[in-house]
């Protein structure tokens, strides 16, 4: 740590980059075609998914924030409506739904009004199945 550090001044002096993340979770069924245990996975199935979206930025100078989190929660919870106990094999914009193509449909719905939208992660806790996708 600095020796200015614990100066509120030193703060000014730095660019300061702050990580916020908020976390929804949502339930919903799906078939998936694939080269191993095809016989379960193409049964209609079920999984609660966790979703964690990081947003990554400097916060505004007046308002202290990088984004109000009213604002950031209500996009989540138009993304979660989209997939909250739904059958996601009719997902329009998903595709078969792996982790990543999970990933991928909450970042497309995000980025457009999160502009600091910097990494989306959707696991499947029971089982230990992660994925991450992050801004380069």
């Amino acid at each position: 740590m600095h020796a200015f550090s614990h100066n509120p001044a030193f703060l000014h002096l730095t660019k300061m980059v702050v990580e916020l993340s908020q976390r929804f979770y949502f339930e919903a069924a799906h078939t998936l075609r694939r080269k191993v245990d095809t016989d379960s996975s193409l049964r209609i199935h079920g999984h609660t998914y966790h979703a964690e979206v990081m947003l990554r930025g400097e916060p505004d100078p007046v308002s202290g924030m990088l984004v109000d989190l009213a604002l950031l929660r209500a996009a989540l919870a138009s993304v979660r409506d989209a997939l909250d106990h739904r059958f996601l094999d009719e997902v329009d914009g998903l595709g078969p739904a792996t982790l990543e193509n999970l990933c991928q449909f909450i970042w497309r719905a995000l980025a457009p009004q999160l502009p600091q939208l910097a990494r989306v992660t959707v696991e499947r806790q029971v089982s230990g199945d992660k994925c991450a996708l992050c801004a380069a």
